[in-house]
């Protein structure tokens, strides 16, 4: 199992069933990355409040949709560009922007790379290393950028490595772009996990740097994959101008316009935070005093382990796993990484219990 070919998505739960001969539902999904809440109560009421919503068109203009984006995100409304999922709006900032040439900060999200390359974009990678915990020195980084770079692509909270920029340093590295003119998209996916969003977010730059574009979307902090409902925000008037000229009319449907209140869903979103927190908190300490493995102290709601022991690999500790039921994530087709990284992401108390003392019964 440890061949690139053979390492599986986060989402392929039915490819590993038939793999396996296993039934799906008895598979508990640790490579997703989703909310151990599920769905928004907010908003799973108002989806069936709303059922026949799906018999008309949505508001062309997603008025209340992005009035409860904005809110949330503390953005003018004008800001938004909305997508069907993250993926849509990574393409859409491809296609508006057109560089010759792309930076990515890795290891990292493989859809960056993939979608420059349909636009004939060469793409250069900045490899965060692994002696280096996967942190960046911002002074070094700074050095590695020059003129020949038109687009500077950094997931943060990044994925896998679960590691997390501050907005101080993401307004260093901005401010230099500023000056050699490239553009920065930050792709924001699991912010929402972190401790402390505002010592994060690069939301509030957007004010500031006109050559900064920042992605959302619903999939993992809200638990709604299925919805497709990805935003990004901008302060710069060019892209927004060419983006709604060129954008599909009704591109996200009624549903997920529908399902928006989940914006304003307090309760959930404070519980979800507070659940996330106290489990990243105490699956880093229990396995931190393992000596055959190196965790990395996670930001986000995952946590990347290297695997030290003599010629264990990924696709062993996955095989051990799935055999319990368990579906990890083997990290060997992430460029930068290899044979020896796993990731698993955090439910409920008593299924991590079960994923750490698994983990560390094989490790």
């Amino acid at each position: 199992m440890g061949n690139v070919q053979n390492v599986f998505h986060g989402s392929d739960i039915e490819a590993i069933a038939e793999r396996y001969h296993m039934d799906k539902h008895s598979i508990i999904p640790y490579a997703s990355n989703v909310n151990p809440l599920g769905f928004s109560p907010k908003a799973r009421e108002a989806l069936l409040e709303n059922v026949d919503a799906i018999s008309s068109y949505p508001d062309r203009d997603y008025v209340s949709l992005r009035q409860s984006i904005s809110k949330y995100c503390g953005c003018l409304p004008d800001q938004l560009i909305l997508g069907n999922g993250t993926s849509d709006l990574i393409r859409l900032t491809f296609e508006t922007i057109s560089p010759k040439k792309t930076l990515i900060v890795g290891p990292t999200y493989a859809e960056y790379e993939r979608t420059a390359k349909i636009f004939n974009s060469e793409v250069d990678t900045y490899m965060l290393k692994n002696l280096d915990d996967f942190e960046m020195d911002v002074d070094m980084f700074l050095k590695a950028l020059n003129e020949t770079i038109e687009m500077l692509i950094i997931c943060n909270p990044n994925n896998p490595t679960g590691k997390a920029l501050t907005r101080d340093q993401m307004d260093t590295i901005l401010k230099r772009c500023m000056e050699l003119e490239i553009f920065v998209m930050v792709d924001e996916t699991y912010v929402e996990f972190v401790k402390d969003v505002d010592k994060i977010s690069s939301i509030a730059l957007t004010r500031k740097y006109d050559n900064l574009i920042v992605l959302r979307g619903v999939s993992k902090f809200f638990a709604a994959p299925g919805l497709r409902l990805g935003y990004a925000i901008t302060g710069n008037e060019d892209f927004l101008e060419a983006t709604a000229n060129n954008k599909v009319p009704w591109n996200i449907n009624s549903y997920a316009s529908v399902a928006g209140v989940m914006f304003e869903d307090e309760k959930y979103i404070n519980l979800s935070k507070s659940l996330i927190h106290t489990e990243r908190n105490l699956i880093f300490s229990a396995l931190s005093s393992r000596k055959t493995i190196k965790v990395f102290k996670p930001e986000a709601n995952f946590v990347l382990i290297k695997l030290l022991k003599e010629g264990q690999t990924a696709g062993e500790v996955f095989d051990y796993c799935i055999q319990k039921g368990l579906m990890i994530r083997d990290c060997t087709d992430y460029e930068g990484l290899g044979e020896q990284y796993v990731r698993f992401c955090f439910l409920k108390p008593e299924q991590n219990d079960f994923m750490v003392n698994t983990i560390l019964e094989i490790v």
